[in-house]
C-alpha cells in the first residue's frame, strides 16, 4: 500500500468511524478496520430498510461505498497483479450492487455485499 493510498484508507475510515490512535495502525490492519466498518454500515443500512428510514440507509450506502473506494485505491496493481484487478472489479461490482440496494431498498443485495466483503476480509485475516 503506498502512503496516499494509506492516508485516503485513513481519512476514509476516519468518516465513519471513531477511533483513537488511527496513525499508529499498520497498513494491515487499516484495511482490516475498513472491511469492518464496511460491514458495520451495511448492517446500518440493512436496518434502516427494516424501519423505513431512507435517509439514514441512503447515508450508511453511501458511506460504505466511500469505504469500498478507499479499498480500491489501496491496490498495488504492479505489485498486486491478478489478485489487484480481480478485487477492483469485486469492488466495483460491490459499488454497482450497492447503488441497486439503494434505488430498491434491497436487503437483498445488501446480504449480497456483505457476504462478498465478509469472504476478502477472512482471506485478509489469514495474513500474518
Amino acid at each position: 500500500m503506498n502512503a496516499a493510498a494509506y492516508k485516503k484508507g485513513a481519512r476514509q475510515y476516519a468518516d465513519v468511524h471513531s477511533s483513537g490512535g488511527l496513525g499508529e495502525e499498520s497498513p494491515h490492519r487499516l484495511i482490516q478496520l475498513l472491511m469492518e466498518g464496511f460491514l458495520a454500515r451495511v448492517n446500518s443500512a440493512k436496518g434502516a430498510i427494516v424501519h423505513g428510514d431512507m435517509e439514514s440507509k441512503s447515508i450508511y450506502i453511501s458511506k460504505a461505498i466511500g469505504i469500498t473506494g478507499g479499498l480500491n485505491e489501496a491496490l498495488n496493481l504492479e505489485q498486486g497483479g491478478e489478485l489487484a484487478a480481480n478485487l477492483r472489479q469485486l469492488y466495483g461490482y460491490i459499488n454497482s450492487c450497492l447503488l441497486q440496494a439503494s434505488r430498491e431498498n434491497s436487503e437483498e443485495k445488501l446480504n449480497e455485499v456483505a457476504v462478498l466483503m465478509k469472504e476478502i476480509k477472512e482471506a485478509w485475516d489469514a495474513i500474518a
